[in-house]
C-alpha cells in the first residue's frame, strides 16, 4: 500500500513532535500544522491527505472551524484531539462529521492504531464490493451510497456503520461488537457513540431508516421486510 500522508495540527510543538515519531515510525508521511489557518494553507496545497489528525482549541483558527472547512470540500477521515472530555463536545464533533474523538492525555500507540483501522478501510476496500438491500447500494471500493438510485451523502464513520450492519442482515448485533467491528479496535468510550451514529445513520436514510431496528438492552439489527 502506497504511504499515507497525514495532517497533524496542534498548536502544542511537543505534542506534534510525539504524534509525528509514532506515526513516522509506522511508515507514514507526516506533515504539521501549528495552527487552523496554516491547517487550511496546506490541506488546499496537498490534494492527497489520507488523513487529518485535529486538536480543538488553537489560536486563529480553532478546530471545530478548521472541520466545517475540511468538511465543505472533502470527506477525508479526521480524529479530533481534545483536552476536555465533556458529552457535548463529543456530540458536537460527531454532528460536524468528526470520524473519531481522543480526549489527552491519550495513549499514542491507541492513536495509531485507530489511524491503522481507518486507513485500511478508506485505502484497502475491495475493489467492486457492492451490498444491496431494500433499494439501498452500498459500493464499498468507491464509497458511494445510493437511495433507489440516488447518491446520498455519509460521513466515513456512517458509511463503514452502514456498510457493518448490511453485511449481517438479520443478526442482532450488540454494541460492544459494533464498536470492536466498526471501530475496529477495543473501544473504552461511552456506547452512546453508536446511538449519536445509528440517530443519523436513520435520519439520512430517510424513510429507509425503519431497516435499522432497535434491539432494546442490546443494540440494533438490520433488517429489511419484503
Amino acid at each position: 500500500m502506497e504511504r499515507a500522508k497525514i495532517l497533524v495540527v496542534d498548536d502544542e510543538s511537543r505534542m506534534r513532535k510525539l504524534v509525528k515519531d509514532f506515526l513516522v515510525r509506522e511508515g507514514y508521511i507526516v506533515l504539521e500544522a501549528g495552527d487552523g489557518v496554516e491547517a487550511m494553507d496546506i490541506f488546499y496545497e496537498e490534494k492527497d491527505i489520507a488523513l487529518v489528525i485535529l486538536d480543538v482549541m488553537m489560536p486563529k483558527m480553532d478546530g471545530w472551524q478548521v472541520c466545517r472547512e475540511i468538511r465543505e470540500e472533502s470527506k477525508v477521515p479526521i480524529i479530533m484531539l481534545t483536552a476536555r472530555s465533556e458529552e457535548r463536545d463529543e456530540l458536537q464533533g460527531f454532528e460536524l462529521g468528526v470520524d473519531e474523538y481522543i480526549s489527552k492525555p491519550f495513549s499514542p500507540k491507541i492513536l495509531v492504531a485507530r489511524v491503522g483501522a481507518i486507513l485500511r478501510r478508506t485505502m484497502g476496500s475491495a475493489a467492486g464490493e457492492l451490498l444491496e438491500a431494500g433499494g439501498i447500494v452500498v459500493d464499498k471500493a468507491a464509497h458511494i451510497v445510493k437511495l433507489d438510485g440516488q447518491v446520498t451523502e455519509l460521513s466515513f464513520k456512517e458509511f463503514e456503520l452502514l456498510a457493518y450492519f448490511m453485511e449481517n442482515q438479520g443478526i442482532a448485533l450488540s454494541r460492544e461488537k459494533i464498536l470492536n467491528n466498526v471501530w475496529n479496535y477495543d473501544y473504552f468510550g461511552d456506547a452512546r457513540t453508536i446511538d449519536t451514529h445509528v440517530k443519523k445513520l436513520r435520519s439520512k436514510l430517510k424513510d429507509k431508516g425503519e431497516y435499522i431496528k432497535t434491539i432494546w438492552g442490546m443494540g440494533y439489527k438490520f433488517e429489511v421486510e419484503e
